[in-house]
């Protein structure tokens, strides 16, 4: 007889189902949106699960403790926090920031403002300065150029004869004719010797490149002094820079200065450039410079020495005119002592010798009557193309503002003899328009515009 066999112990599990019947399967646990699901009731726990190993707290009871489960964290409330206050909660919009948690224990600490998170204004840059706000030797003056030159090309045409010079010349022509008569006259008081005295004056037209003449021409006549060495210091690398542009060989001539408040220059004989005092210390230096290569552009066409020598050789005969003049003023004076009579006898007597003087030289004298307008005419021109050789150097935008400053200067002195008639105003007459030498501001404005414009590549 055997002994019963002892039954194995019961593992814990599931209760057993009868036979023939099919186990029921547990529901599937929901999504997180639900309250979270109930896991089965075990029988026995095998072992304890360890801790937390970032935050060491104890791990939540088994499901078959008696206390609750602890409920997971859905999209509507956050987790708990380890800190004594509860943290808030997420706002639900996507577009409203999140707020940072507060503790009453201590102040909250300001966040850092980084370039990125709080970008800051920019100032705008700051406006240029205008023009007339800056000082002539300013080097950022709009007009200021730079005088470093380095290798310069010395062009092998120094001078020419443009049409203007030699328009000048044949103007002069009825003036050198008188003067020619006038001479001759005066050679007869030298008998023999009166050959000698036509043959010398023609000869003295040299004088006018004759470098200790003109010195005289300029200290005597035009007013003019040597500069000062300071005034040479800024005179000399503003020349340079003009002569290098032109190819022109500036030791060829002398700078001059005229002690005046004017803004001018002057262009003389055949070697002379003066420029005014006002000119050289309240000019930009390339104001200065295109100042300076109009008065080039004068020696380069012909200008100076041409006029210079037509004024020589009409000199005898503007001298015989204003005592011819004189003259007939005495003798129309003492012509009144004996009334009438006298007078009428005096105008016939002048009048026979004008006609006499004009019949014998073919009514050349008749010339000398329109000889001021049509060289006012030339010298009109002279001065346009003056400009153009200036602009042609690159100097166009600085000549247009020196030719607005002269015309600022010619507004005001028009206003003071306006201020000094009583405040009529004062116009000028056609004929004096005529007899100028410089065309107007509009006029020269008007020829510059090719060279002001943009070019088009």
């Amino acid at each position: 007889m055997t002994a019963p066999q002892p039954s194995p112990p019961e593992y814990p599990g599931p209760p057993t189902q009868a036979a023939g019947t099919v186990p029921q399967q547990p529901a599937p646990p929901p999504y997180p949106q639900a309250p979270p699901p109930t896991y089965p009731r075990h029988q026995q726990i095998p072992q304890q699960p360890p801790p937390h190993p970032e935050t060491g707290a104890a791990p939540p009871a088994h499901p078959e403790s008696p206390q609750q489960p602890p409920a997971y964290p859905g999209p509507q409330q956050p987790p708990a926090y380890p800190s004594p206050q509860q943290p808030p909660a997420y706002p639900q919009s996507p577009l409203q920031p999140p707020a940072y948690p507060q503790t009453a224990a201590a102040p909250p600490t300001p966040t850092p403002q980084y370039p990125h998170t709080a970008p800051t204004a920019v100032p705008p840059p700051p406006a240029s300065p205008p023009t007339a706000a800056l000082s002539p030797d300013d080097p950022a003056h709009p007009h200021h150029i730079s005088t470093d030159h380095g290798r310069v090309h010395i062009s092998r045409d120094q001078r020419r004869t443009d049409v203007t010079a030699v328009g000048n010349l044949l103007l002069h022509l009825p003036n050198f004719l008188c003067s020619l008569f006038v001479v001759g006259l005066v050679s007869l008081f030298f008998g023999g010797f009166g050959i000698v005295v036509v043959l010398a004056w023609l000869a003295s037209g040299a004088l006018v490149f004759h470098r200790p003449t003109e010195s005289a021409l300029a200290r005597h006549l035009l007013r003019l002094r040597y500069p000062t060495p300071q005034e040479r210091a800024k005179l000399e690398p503003v020349w340079r820079e003009v002569t290098a542009r032109a190819g022109i060989d500036g030791r060829t001539y002398e700078l001059w200065v005229e002690d005046s408040d004017s803004l001018n220059a002057v262009a003389a004989a055949g070697h002379i450039v003066g420029v005014t005092r006002f000119a050289m210390n309240q000019l930009p230096n390339g104001e200065l410079a295109a100042v300076m290569a109009h008065e080039l552009g004068h020696h380069v066409g012909g200008h100076a020495w041409s006029s210079l020598l037509g004024y020589w050789y009409a000199l005898p005969g503007r001298v015989a005119w204003r005592f011819l003049k004189a003259f007939s003023g005495v003798v129309f004076k003492v012509s009144r002592a004996f009334g009438c009579l006298g007078v009428a006898v005096v105008a016939v007597t002048i009048g026979c010798v004008a006609l006499a003087t004009i019949s014998t030289l073919y009514g050349l004298p008749l010339l000398i009557l329109g000889v001021p307008y049509a060289l006012a005419a030339v010298g009109r021109r002279a001065e346009l193309r003056a400009d153009e050789h200036a602009a042609a150097l690159g100097f166009a935008p600085m000549l247009a503002a020196v030719l607005d400053k002269l015309h600022q200067q010619e507004q005001r002195q028009t206003a003071e003899q306006s201020a000094r008639s009583g405040g009529a105003p004062v116009e000028e007459s056609a004929l004096s328009k005529l007899l100028s030498s410089h065309p107007d501001y509009h006029t020269r404005l008007h020829h510059l515009q090719p060279y002001l414009q943009p070019q088009r590549h």
